[in-house]
C-alpha cells in the first residue's frame, strides 16, 4: 500500500484524488496540495462523500522548490504526482530529487514565456534520476500517456513494424457555452495556435497553425468530423521509440463555433503571451482572457456527448500490411456521474493513477527518465479496462 502526495487541484486533479480513492488497496493514504487550499478542500469533501474516504489537504506553491521540499519531507510520501501546469514540471523534479521520491506527470515542461512542447528539459534529468535511484515517469495522462502505450501494445502484439501513426483526438461533446476550453485555458490556446508539426522520413516538417485538415468517420455513433493536424508532444519520444516509422501526425477535432471565437481572439491579441501594459500594469492577455472563461472543472454538469482518441498505425506483421485501429471511447455525463467530472479532465486523470498504480505496485519500476512506450504495456493496457477507460482494437 503506498502513501501519494498529489499536487494540482483542477479538473483533472479532482479525477486523479477520485481514481486514487477508489482504489484503497493500492493508495492507502492521499494528500492532495495545491496553491488554493479551499480548492483542495472542495474535493476531499466530495471524495468523502463519494467513498468515505479522508484526504488530507495543504497549501503548496508549486513554482517554490522549497515549500515543495518541506511538504514531501514532512509528508513522506512514496511518489509524488504532479497534476500541476507545465510550467511548473522541473520545479517539482528538483524537489522530489531533493526528497527522495518517485515522480509523475501528464504533460511536458513548457517554459512560460514561449509556447513550445518539448522533452529536453525533462529527459536533461536522466543521469540525476538514475544516480538517486528514482524513476520518473513522463505524460501519463491520455495523450500523451494512453496514446503512447496503445503505440507499445500494437508493437509489442500487431505489427512487427509500424510505419504510419496517426493519432486522432475526437471531442464530440457540447457544453452549451458560447466560447470555452475542457482543460487549462491558457495551455489549450497555446496549444491551439502554436504551429503545427509532423514527422516524416527522419525530419520534422513544419505547417501553419491549423491549416492541415482532414475528415475522419469516428465510431460508436460518433460519425464523421473534420480533424486539425497540430503539434503534440507524444510524438518526439514515439518518433525514437516506434520500429519501423516513416510518418507520424497527431490530429484534434475543433468546432466552427470554436476556431471562430478562437480567431477572433487571436485578431485582437488576447491570446498574446508576452507582457502588455494596461492602466500602468504589466499583464499578459491570455493569462487575463483564462481569468474570463469558464473554469473547465466547472463544465462537468454541463457537458453531453462522447470522447474518441485512438491511434490509427499501418504497418506489415509476418511481412504483410496490415493497419490497426486502437481508440478509447467516454462519455462525458458517464464520466459526471462518477466522480463530477467531465470526459477531458476524466481521460487524463484516470491513466495518471493507473501510473502511479504500476509504479507503487512494482509492475513497472527502474531508474531514471521513461516515457510511456518504453515499459511493458499489458498491465496498464488491463488497468484501463477495469478504472474505467475501456479500449478496442479494429483491424481496418
Amino acid at each position: 500500500m503506498a502513501r501519494v502526495l498529489i499536487i494540482g487541484a483542477g479538473g483533472v486533479g479532482g479525477v486523479v484524488v477520485h481514481k486514487c480513492a477508489q482504489v484503497p488497496s493500492v493508495f492507502s493514504e492521499i494528500m492532495l496540495a495545491s496553491r488554493t487550499k479551499s480548492k483542495c478542500d472542495a474535493i476531499a469533501a466530495d471524495v468523502k462523500a463519494r467513498t468515505g474516504r479522508t484526504i488530507e489537504t495543504a497549501r503548496v506553491d508549486a513554482d517554490n522548490v522549497p515549500e515543495l521540499v518541506a511538504l514531501i519531507r514532512a509528508y513522506k510520501p512514496d511518489m509524488v504526482l504532479n497534476i500541476a501546469l507545465p510550467y511548473q514540471d522541473l520545479a517539482i523534479m528538483d524537489a522530489c530529487l531533493e526528497t527522495g521520491v518517485h515522480y509523475l506527470d501528464t504533460a511536458n515542461y513548457e517554459p512560460l514565456d514561449e509556447a513550445k512542447f518539448e522533452y529536453k528539459w525533462q529527459w536533461a534529468y536522466q543521469e540525476r534520476f538514475e544516480k538517486a535511484g528514482l524513476m520518473a515517469l513522463l505524460g501519463s495522462g491520455f495523450d500523451p500517456g494512453v496514446t503512447n502505450v496503445f503505440c507499445a501494445y500494437v508493437m509489442k502484439h500487431l505489427l512487427d513494424e509500424v510505419h504510419v501513426l496517426d493519432i486522432i483526438d475526437c471531442n464530440a461533446g457540447d457544453h452549451g457555452h458560447p466560447f470555452a476550453t475542457n482543460f487549462n485555458p491558457e495551455i489549450n490556446i497555446r496549444e491551439v495556435t502554436a504551429r503545427g508539426r509532423y514527422w516524416e522520413r527522419g525530419e520534422w516538417v513544419e505547417t501553419d497553425p491549423l491549416s492541415w485538415s482532414m475528415n475522419y468517420d469516428f465510431p460508436d455513433g460518433i460519425g464523421p468530423k473534420k480533424c486539425f493536424l497540430m503539434y503534440h508532444e507524444e510524438l518526439e519520444s514515439l518518433v525514437l521509440n516506434l520500429k519501423g516509422l516513416k510518418r507520424a501526425r497527431f490530429w484534434m477535432t475543433f468546432s466552427d463555433n470554436y476556431l471562430n471565437h478562437l480567431k477572433v481572439l487571436e485578431n485582437v491579441g488576447m491570446t498574446r503571451i508576452d507582457e502588455v501594459e494596461h492602466d500602468g500594469k504589466k499583464i499578459v492577455p491570455i493569462q487575463f482572457l483564462r481569468a474570463l472563461l469558464p473554469d473547465p472543472a466547472s463544465l462537468g454538469p454541463r457537458t453531453k456527448g462522447k470522447t474518441c482518441i485512438g491511434c490509427l498505425m499501418q504497418g506489415v506483421k509476418d511481412g504483410k500490411p496490415k493497419t490497426v485501429y486502437i481508440y478509447n471511447v467516454c462519455d462525458h455525463q458517464e464520466c459526471y456521474r462518477e466522480v463530477g467530472s467531465q470526459a477531458i479532465s476524466y481521460t487524463t486523470g484516470v491513466p495518471a493513477m493507473i501510473g502511479a498504480m504500476m509504479m507503487v505496485t512494482g509492475k513497472w519500476s527502474g531508474k531514471g527518465v521513461y516515457n510511456m512506450e518504453q515499459l511493458d504495456p499489458d498491465p496498464f493496457m488491463d488497468a484501463l479496462n477495469k478504472h474505467g477507460l475501456p479500449w478496442v482494437v479494429v483491424e481496418k
